[in-house]
């Protein structure tokens, strides 16, 4: 978890009418925890979703909504501009391809807010930004840029003057003895061109995302800052530079916009969202008999605005605040606008005594077989890629389910089969020792209304002998100690196996499954060094409820 350091005096400057123990007190039913505190000094935990608490501005907002000294939204106010432009070339398109930014002006920068501000944008890189991978930030001095400005790339013999460096270094020499080249580099591949940002006199402003030219550095006699953000993805560059504007706006800063034109790029919004949520559903999950006034109140003390609309209740979540997906995340914002130290704990209605599901012993049972056997067990997420799941594979992808706003941009696809996932992990691991043997009991997927889970179970073995033989020998005794079941076997063929060395799974005359060596074209694929065997079922009710 990111942890921020702050003062108690300050905080109380930015909050206003706070005692330190009032501040103290609270921290902990803001969601943030205390790690340490040294006379006026603190060190606070937070959790990553809520990176508008990386500094103490962020803070600061959270706490006037909690001790009812401010409450409703944030509402951020940017001008509107011609002055502030970036024009995005198309030959960034296929390497960071996303670009937006914003203005703040007439603020008051001393030691603690720099400091405050680079802490922000280093959690909110290892945050969101995925190492900046995803999305990365640069701060600068905006009396120091002639606008407009272009992002576009260059080559990697291109010159400029480094931040925290007084010679001017190829981009080469920076990717290769500067330690942030060195940290990050990797995200831009081996690619000839690099993404560049440049100003209206060819002025470097920012090789994004490695390093910012220091031309722009931002120093204490610096009073306008502009903020850029590049990323792959658009929704997550706009959403790390809504937490900056949001923090710079409350550290005293005005916000002016500024114009992004060309390759798929536009001006950022940062608008408000609307989320409704009903009484009914915050008083059954809190166990409270709020009315929807009181819930109001406690919304707006949780910095969002809220009124009634017909019986429910409308919210408005301000551009910060993607943390909020749905009414459950609307419930936890009354809480805690209500109070977690207000919550009085209660028995529960229910007597029933708790127990473990039936299939889940028979599924725990059957793991334990497949240790005895000298399989281990593997765990992988139902949420997989296009690569792994049929492209590695030659499996059909016509049915593919994917994943509506997914966070990852390669884990987007719902799987509809175990052993792919296996067969990863073992390219993972192909420098370890052979045999190698694992297995996974786990949920597919399959096209429904609503969507069809399923429980399978695959193994897969690998070793220089691996052979059919081994592998159904392996299911068979696996099945008949778990579930007291006889399989049969019937020729088939099938792309993910070897023709002719490939069965169908029978139980009761009824296919379950594939049984089989594996193509010597996909172990190819996955450089696997020797064959591997395998199999998939599908464990029904039946099966599973037959113990």
């Amino acid at each position: 978890m990111p942890v921020v350091e702050l003062s108690y005096s300050r905080l109380q400057k930015l909050i206003g009418k706070s005692s330190k123990k009032q501040i103290s007190d609270s921290l902990p039913f803001l969601g943030l925890d205390i790690e340490s505190e040294d006379k006026d000094l603190v060190r606070i935990e937070y959790s990553p979703n809520r990176p508008d608490y990386s500094t103490d501005f962020g803070i600061a907002l959270g706490m006037q909504g909690l001790l009812g000294i401010k409450t409703g939204a944030i509402k951020l106010k940017i001008k509107k501009s011609k002055q502030y432009s970036i024009n995005v070339k198309s030959d960034v398109a296929k390497i960071r391809p996303f670009v937006t930014g914003i203005v703040a002006k007439n603020g008051k920068i001393d030691d603690k807010t720099i400091k405050q501000l680079m802490a922000m944008q280093e959690d909110l890189h290892f945050g969101i930004g995925r190492k900046r991978k995803k999305s990365s930030i640069g701060i600068h001095d905006l009396d120091k840029i002639s606008f407009p400005l272009t992002y576009s790339t260059t080559s990697r013999n291109d010159k400029f003057i480094p931040l925290n460096s007084e010679k001017e270094l190829t981009i080469t020499q920076i990717l290769e003895s500067t330690d942030v080249g060195k940290d990050y580099g990797q995200i831009l591949g081996n690619s000839s061109k690099m993404p560049i940002i440049t100003d209206s006199k060819n002025q470097t402003v920012s090789f994004p995302p490695i390093i910012n030219a220091a031309v722009t550095t931002v120093t204490t006699k610096t009073k306008n800052l502009f903020v850029e953000v590049t990323g792959i993805n658009k929704a997550d560059a706009e959403d790390m530079l809504s937490v900056v504007a949001t923090i710079l706006q409350s550290a005293g800063f005005s916000l002016e916009e500024v114009k992004i034109s060309g390759s798929k790029n536009s001006t950022p919004k940062l608008e408000s969202k609307k989320m409704t949520v009903s009484t009914t559903l915050v008083n059954q999950i809190l166990g409270l008999n709020l009315n929807s006034s009181k819930i109001i109140s406690c919304l707006k003390k949780s910095r969002l605005d809220a009124s009634l609309k017909g019986k429910d209740i409308l919210c408005i979540i301000p551009a910060y605040r993607f943390d909020i997906f749905g009414p459950m995340d609307l419930v936890e914002e009354v809480a805690l606008g209500y109070g977690i130290q207000n919550l009085e704990p209660a028995l529960s209605p229910s007597q029933t005594i708790g127990q473990t599901n039936h299939v889940s012993q028979n599924l725990k049972f059957l793991s334990q077989v497949m240790v005895g056997l000298g399989y281990l067990e593997a765990l992988n997420s139902s949420l997989t890629s296009k690569r792994v799941l049929y492209e590695m594979t030659n499996r059909n992808s016509s049915k593919i389910i994917s994943v509506r706003d997914s966070k990852s941009q390669e884990h987007t696809i719902l799987r509809d089969s175990i052993l792919p996932g296996l067969l990863e992990n073992l390219s993972k691991n192909i420098h370890e020792s052979y045999p190698q043997k694992i297995f996974e009991t786990g949920s597919v997927f399959s096209e429904g209304n609503p969507i069809d889970e399923k429980i399978s179970f695959s193994g897969i073995s690998a070793h220089q002998d691996a052979n059919f033989t081994e592998i159904k020998s392996v299911l068979q005794s696996g099945l008949k100690t778990g579930f007291d079941l006889e399989i049969q076997t019937k020729t088939t063929s099938h792309p993910t196996f070897e023709d002719g060395r490939c069965a169908s799974v029978l139980v009761n005359n009824k296919t379950i499954g594939i049984i089989g060596e594996i193509n010597s074209q996909i172990i190819e694929n996955y450089k696997i060094r020797v064959p591997v065997v395998g199999f998939e079922i599908s464990l029904s009710d039946s099966i599973l409820k037959s113990v």
